[in-house]
């Protein structure tokens, strides 16, 4: 396997603002079932049976163990807490191999979120590509195809998308924009 030089992996990381998520809110959120990872265990996940629950926040993200991946995992992980006091399930996305991701459940997510495969239907569905910069190297351009996009949704349990957005550069802003979107929902609803 190759390793990535630092240096574009920085590129990677400093690249311009995607802009707005393409679903907006209002929207509805496609329905879909892949294979996710909890805590390294494998299983199948389909989105209408976790909206059963309340909530789910479904955020994408490039590929796991990379800085900014790592890193925003971790926020997640750490606030699970507070999504869950307001009835909030969280879900990890990327195109990543299942068992990179249940590798990736269990070191960044601490076991406490399920991450799953963002098949291409998804990412088309969710309209996640990740659109790679002209700036970027070749080699890196390449190893972008097929990625998603840092794209953050929440969706409440009638398949409603009430929040959505993308910023490959700022992770921890999806932890704490999602967090206020689903407590806002649950104020909203009396949950």
């Amino acid at each position: 396997m190759r390793l990535i030089p630092v240096a574009v992996a920085v590129a990677m990381l400093v690249a311009p603002v995607a802009g707005d998520a393409a679903l907006h809110a209002g929207a509805k959120a496609p329905d879909f079932t892949t294979r996710g990872a909890l805590a390294g265990k494998q299983f199948d996940l389909k989105l209408s049976n976790q909206l059963r629950k309340g909530p789910v926040v479904l955020y994408f993200f490039p590929a796991a163990f990379t800085p900014g991946c790592s890193l925003e995992a971790r926020t997640f992980a750490s606030n699970i807490a507070a999504f869950k006091k307001a009835g909030a399930t969280v879900i990890g996305m990327s195109a990543d191999p299942i068992d990179k991701l249940a590798d990736f459940s269990t070191k960044d997510c601490a076991s406490k979120f399920p991450v799953a495969v963002a098949t291409p239907a998804v990412i088309a569905g969710y309209d996640v590509k990740l659109q790679p910069m002209a700036n970027w190297p070749a080699d890196v351009q390449l190893k972008a195809a097929g990625k998603t996009a840092r794209t953050s949704y929440v969706i409440a349990p009638n398949g409603k998308i009430i929040y959505a957005h993308t910023d490959l550069l700022n992770a921890k802003s999806h932890v704490t924009n999602t967090l206020e979107a689903v407590r806002k929902w649950q104020l909203e609803h009396g949950k």
